[in-house]
């Protein structure tokens, strides 16, 4: 039996991948939304959550597709009308608010998911396994995109808690959490800020390994043509390297089939994620991974900030 869900945010990401999502999965039913602008034809629309709380009980998840900083706001009025809360990238605006919201969760117990839509990549789980039980060398992070074609018009990337370049970065950074068997900090970093923004551009991140292992990030929001999400690892057993954002996996120069066993794609990112939240719902379970999150705090802490030219779109 499908369960209820309500959509909070009718954007960019909720469009093309939210409702899509839900549409297709037999666990779930899009009953609402909630927006100040957007809708979706034939679903009951709402302008204020309190509203959709208040009116209709029978609502048993939301999801929020909101920008991170009101976030916050959003799910603690669903924790709090005992409701089960999904989380869009990045989980809040600040590790202390996350927190906050975990322990809400498990006051009302109810289930909430911080969910990283990249670690549901095509390959990421196989480059796991693969990496397992491999001495690591190196592995480097080569994550550079176009802000103008992916985030149109959006300023609260740009402003404070918009988290600007490290939004596309902190999805390389749960790649690189979920695959890697051993936990690593970061040590330095140099963060490129346009005079006119108040979130950095550009970011160079170095981190320390367990065994030694070099492993550094650049993250850049000014490709032009083609865009590049990698991913390279060097082992004592050759080479790993995912790319476009782990949808592909070469092992030793050896691309790695794109289908399942049976000759199936394999299934999309945020279907993957829905029907994840299905089960935490099910079984009363709570995913607030924040290690992603962790090395971004970190780098605004840690990070050297150097002055660039004024970006405008």
């Amino acid at each position: 039996m499908s369960r209820k869900v309500a959509l909070v945010g009718i954007g960019k990401i909720a469009r093309d991948q939210h409702v899509p999502s839900i549409a297709a999965s037999p666990d779930w039913e899009l009953a609402a939304t909630v927006s100040r602008h957007g809708s979706i034809d034939g679903v009951e629309a709402f302008t204020d959550l309190d509203a959709l709380l208040e009116t209709r009980p029978d609502i048993e998840v939301v999801s929020l597709c909101l920008p991170p900083v009101p976030r916050y706001a959003y799910a603690a009025a669903a924790l709090k009308a005992g409701r089960h809360v999904m989380l869009e990238k990045p989980p809040g605006a600040t590790l202390s608010e996350c927190h906050a919201l975990e322990a809400m969760a498990r006051d009302a117990g109810v289930s909430i998911f911080a969910t990283w839509h990249s670690r549901e990549a095509a390959q990421v789980d196989m480059a796991r396994t693969w990496l397992k039980d491999k001495r690591l060398h190196a592995l480097s992070v080569n994550w550079k995109e176009d802000v103008r074609r992916w985030h149109p018009g959006q300023d609260w990337i740009w402003q404070a808690g918009g988290l600007g370049v490290f939004d596309p970065g902190i999805n390389a950074l749960s790649i690189v959490t979920r695959i890697l068997p051993d936990r690593i900090h970061l040590t330095a970093a140099t963060l490129e800020f346009p005079e006119n923004r108040e979130t950095p551009i550009a970011a160079s991140l170095t981190f320390a390994h367990p065994h030694g292992a070099g492993i550094s990030a650049v993250f850049d929001w000014r490709q032009d043509g083609d865009q590049i999400w990698t991913i390279e690892a060097v082992t004592d057993a050759g080479t790993l390297v995912l790319t476009d954002g782990g949808a592909k996996l070469a092992i030793n120069g050896e691309a790695r089939a794109e289908t399942d066993a049976d000759g199936n794609p394999l299934q999309g990112e945020y279907p993957r994620l829905y029907a994840k939240m299905a089960d935490l719902v099910r079984e009363g379970g709570i995913d607030m991974d924040l290690s992603p999150m962790t090395h971004v705090a970190d780098a605004f802490l840690l990070g050297r900030r150097v002055a660039v030219e004024s970006f405008n779109e």
